[in-house]
């Protein structure tokens, strides 16, 4: 195995400003942002890092949830990490990502945002089943992957952002 990456938290001011964005408080994110846990891999066999849920949350049918992980990633070149639900919650309750996939490429790192990771997810259950998660459960996965590009590809911009920062 190639060893190409590492998980860090970004800034505890980076943290509490994309909470407050998301959630309108900033109660308790003190201790929300000391309890983050870095992704992790279950078994030496497992391709998925598990991402935990900084604090508990339910989900009815049809509901979604942005979800600040406060974690970012290092990425060596010419590799990408795609974050996917976690299997369980997608297969007994339909969780989806809102954006089917998320990719994290190497250069978000250096985003304004310090490459502040979030995850959309959303219970599209047709049984009306309710998602409820505890605080540091696995919710969602990130798999990294090589990639690479054409003989002639000659891009250059540099990223600032996350969501639609790099289309016109």
């Amino acid at each position: 195995m190639q060893r190409i990456a590492q998980f860090e938290k970004v800034s505890f001011e980076q943290f509490k400003k994309d909470w407050q964005d998301t959630f309108y408080t900033a109660d308790g994110v003190e201790e929300i942002y000391n309890d983050i846990k870095l992704p992790k891999r279950a078994t030496a066999g497992s391709a998925g890092y598990d991402f935990y849920a900084p604090m508990p949350f339910e989900l009815k049918a049809g509901e979604s949830i942005k979800i600040p992980t406060g974690i970012r990633v290092k990425i060596n070149d010419g590799w990408v990490l795609k974050i996917y639900p976690r299997s369980g919650l997608g297969f007994k309750f339909r969780v989806q990502m809102n954006n089917t996939v998320g990719i994290i490429d190497s250069d978000y790192y250096q985003s304004d945002n310090e490459g502040h990771i979030f995850c959309k997810i959303t219970n599209d259950t047709h049984e009306d089943k309710t998602v409820s998660l505890n605080k540091g459960a696995g919710f969602c996965q990130g798999i990294f992957v090589e990639y690479g590009i054409t003989f002639d590809d000659d891009a250059d911009a540099a990223r600032n952002g996350g969501f639609g920062s790099t289309g016109n």
